[in-house]
């Protein structure tokens, strides 16, 4: 009965997820309201800082601007879709991590296409 309550803990955590989930050790005592405390303290800062980096990777990789109403939706499912990738994979695969390295590429992307037209419009 006692393997039951408990929940072990993957000790090769990606940087991101092992920074949130530092101090659950190996594994976690579900019976233990602080330790359940933490992990989902874990889990809600590592799928905070998923949406965040989404949302910056979205609307920084698309330059249109949409309507309110289609805004809506796709912010809906992207709140939907970045919380089961969090659950289902944010442990196991640099989720938080490849959506840094985007939103930074993209980043210096639309900083460099605003530097050339801002060349090319003080040119002409």
């Amino acid at each position: 009965m006692r393997e039951n309550n408990i929940l072990n803990v993957p000790n090769d955590l990606w940087p991101i997820a092992d920074m949130y989930f530092q101090g659950l050790g190996a594994e976690v005592n579900l019976n233990n309201q602080e330790e359940v405390a933490l992990l989902f303290r874990g889990f809600f800062l590592l799928y905070l800082t998923t949406v965040i980096l989404a949302i910056i990777t979205f609307k920084l990789g698309f330059a249109r601007k949409l309507p309110l109403l289609q805004s809506v939706v796709v912010y809906g499912v992207l709140l939907i879709g970045t919380f089961i990738l969090t659950l289902l994979l944010g442990l196991n695969l640099p989720i938080a991590e490849s959506l840094l390295a985007s939103s930074i590429v993209l980043a210096v992307y639309r900083f460099r296409l605003h530097q050339e037209r801002q060349r090319k419009q003080e040119s002409n």
